[in-house]
């Protein structure tokens, strides 16, 4: 992990410092891709199939979670998943997918849909203003961030099915407003390298989308509320930047001075995980990016999250990822 100047206050255990969010974005692989870049007059409706069809559609591998996402430039729209409320979103709103169930975009209560893989195929949009219904239309922006690794990851798990954030006015942590502008210039105009431009914004858009959520965030648990704890985002620092440790409560209370039973408690509060529960599903997020993205062996990806036996290491992976670490190798880029 690279260094940084960055210090803990002095402590009976310090161990550095981690960058927790940045940790658990980079593990996530994260890669996107403008899909619809259109105008639409109501009343109209385009359906989104799940994120697995999504990815079968995309022809992406089996180990790429898709997340689609809307954004309006002009207008509004309804995004209404199966079985779920409308959510509505506005001008300079984002709406993002996290849950992955199919859902419609529309504007206006006409049932009539066109579905997205009608118009990924080259299908004709069959919503396209002309000039006596141009100022009602909507100018939307649609894509998806393809994502791995999102198995026990503590972020993904921790997101809303339907993440609504407004791209208006940046904030203390993002600069969202400022990574859509720029999207949106690269995707109206041609110039050289465009593509690979808009392809690096996305990775920026998906960490803004991020960081507003955690500045926005005001549940009193879940996993963006514990980061935002000084304790409990301490001992997340610890468990990151360390994950194969000989970590135990009582090492993680005094890295954060305070008793094991009150520690154990307020991070348990927090993240509806206990601290050790924690440490071994995030031994298990690194151990399964390493056996997809590595050529070490079992034995040494074991040692470096912290098991010295192969065995145990072993059954722990198996339970939490229902899998032996060698099948899950074999499935991860098919």
């Amino acid at each position: 992990m690279t260094k940084t100047t960055l210090k803990y206050a002095e402590t009976t255990d310090n161990v550095g410092y981690s960058d927790v969010l940045s940790d658990v974005m980079s593990s996530m692989r994260i890669s996107g891709s403008v899909l619809i870049n259109e105008d639409y007059a109501p009343p109209w409706g385009v359906t989104i199939p799940n994120a697995e069809r999504l990815r079968t559609v995309m022809k992406l591998g089996s180990g790429v979670r898709v997340v689609a996402f809307h954004f309006v430039k002009r207008g509004y729209i309804g995004v209404t998943p199966d079985g779920v409320d409308s959510t509505t979103v506005e001008s300079g709103e984002m709406a993002i997918c996290f849950g992955g169930l199919p859902h419609r975009v529309s504007q206006g209560m006409d049932k009539k849909s066109v579905s997205a893989e009608a118009l990924l195929t080259g299908g004709k949009n069959p919503f396209q203003p002309d000039a006596r219904n141009k100022a009602r239309s909507t100018s939307l922006m649609c894509g998806v961030f393809m994502m791995r690794n999102v198995e026990l990851n503590p972020l993904f798990l921790s997101l809303p099915p339907v993440l609504h954030v407004s791209a208006q006015r940046p904030g203390r942590l993002h600069n969202l407003p400022g990574v859509l502008n720029w999207m949106t210039q690269e995707a109206e105009q041609i110039t050289p390298g465009r593509l690979y431009v808009i392809e690096r914004l996305l990775e920026l858009l998906c960490a803004e989308v991020l960081r507003a959520h955690l500045e926005n965030s005001t549940t009193e648990s879940g996993w963006f509320s514990g980061l935002k704890d000084p304790v409990v985002g301490r001992a997340l620092s610890m468990i990151h930047s360390r994950p194969g440790e000989l970590w135990t409560v009582n090492r993680l209370a005094q890295g954060v001075a305070m008793s094991p039973s009150r520690f154990a408690a307020r991070f348990s509060a927090a993240l509806g995980d206990s601290p050790m529960a924690y440490v071994t599903k995030w031994r298990m997020n690194v151990a399964g990016r390493l056996l997809g993205e590595s050529k070490q062996g079992v034995g040494e990806i074991a040692a470096d999250v912290g098991y010295e036996n192969v065995a145990a290491f072993t059954r722990a992976f198996k339970r939490h990822l229902g899998v032996p670490p060698a099948t899950w190798r074999s499935c991860q880029y098919q």
